[in-house]
């Protein structure tokens, strides 16, 4: 039985350093580019494979030059990628980020992943099934993800979904899966409202998730960390003190290590630290996979921090 298997997007990311993000209208100068792999499901896929063995990967690049990078640097990795398809005619998408000092902007073009149709995951189904958990994101098209969902709970396979970019979702799709795991603006989107402090997010958190008794809501916060529902109460996880270089990939990390967390059979405090605290210390590092974390350094620095 394969470990995980991630149903999701593989971008080339360009990576633009400026001082600011720039006003409607305004142009201004970058101090830098940079050129790096990316995409939700690559990043969360090569995060898990530097930490689990039977990682499996499920998209689609295009056949052009930014593809064939993309495929020859993830077989480099411990990472199965024979579910990833290439599309003839068709560009690998792209997502270019604008860096500023303490945080980004991503704007994403979706080229091949908006072929990630239900038809290509069919020819993958029993990938789905036979893994221990399904780790999924917003970036390929919607029916993809809903039926993915249903072949995987069908066999029992824990679903973990990463609801990001953020799309307006059925509650039946929600309740649907085993965890779902926003940052703070998508839950505002998902409840429907803003919180002006931690005080009227935690009680949100508790809200939702009365609402929602079967899927467990991990909310990530960045420097905060990730918290979640206990008994009632939000518990949170703080993330580690560290000079920030790039927060691009932190969510991803975090997704990458919760689900090989779960598919060990972790309780969810442990999980939720563990996945906290490679995602702290991913951050370090300027790119989104280039700072993922082995699972050594990410023991040594839970042993550090108890």
């Amino acid at each position: 039985m394969n470990n995980i298997v991630i149903l999701g997007s593989l971008n080339m990311d360009l990576v633009i350093d400026i001082e600011h993000l720039p006003k409607i209208g305004e142009t201004i100068c970058g101090q830098n580019i940079s050129y790096f792999l990316g995409g939700k499901g690559a990043n969360q896929g090569v995060c898990a494979s530097r930490v689990i063995d039977g990682v499996s990967l499920i998209g689609c690049v295009g056949n052009d030059f930014f593809g064939t990078v993309l495929l020859k640097q993830l077989k480099k990795e411990r990472l199965d990628i024979s579910g990833v398809n290439i599309m003839e005619g068709i560009s690998t998408g792209v997502a270019s980020i604008f860096k500023t000092r303490y945080d980004n902007a991503i704007v994403t073009v979706a080229g091949a992943n908006s072929y990630c149709d239900v038809q290509k995951i069919k020819e993958q189904t029993n990938l789905i099934r036979d893994s221990k958990v399904l780790l999924l994101q917003l970036e390929i098209p919607i029916d993809t993800v809903v039926y993915a969902i249903k072949e995987a709970k069908s066999s029992n396979t824990k679903v973990i979904l990463n609801p990001a970019p953020y799309r307006n979702l059925p509650n039946e799709l929600i309740d649907s899966v085993d965890y779902i795991t926003p940052n703070e603006t998508e839950f505002e989107y998902m409840y429907g409202s803003e919180f002006n402090d931690d005080k009227s997010l935690e009680k949100a958190m508790v809200c939702w998730q009365m609402s929602h008794p079967n899927t467990r809501l991990i909310v990530t916060r960045g420097r905060i960390g990730a918290s979640y529902v206990k008994e009632e109460i939000v518990a949170t996880s703080e993330s580690l003190k560290v000079n920030v270089n790039d927060t691009t990939g932190a969510g991803d990390t975090f997704n990458g290590l919760f689900a090989c967390c779960i598919a060990s059979q972790k309780e969810l405090d442990y999980a939720v630290k563990f996945a906290t605290t490679g995602a702290s210390l991913s951050v370090q590092y300027i790119g989104a996979q280039t700072g993922m974390p082995t699972l050594n350094e990410i023991n040594k620095y839970m042993v550090q921090n108890g």
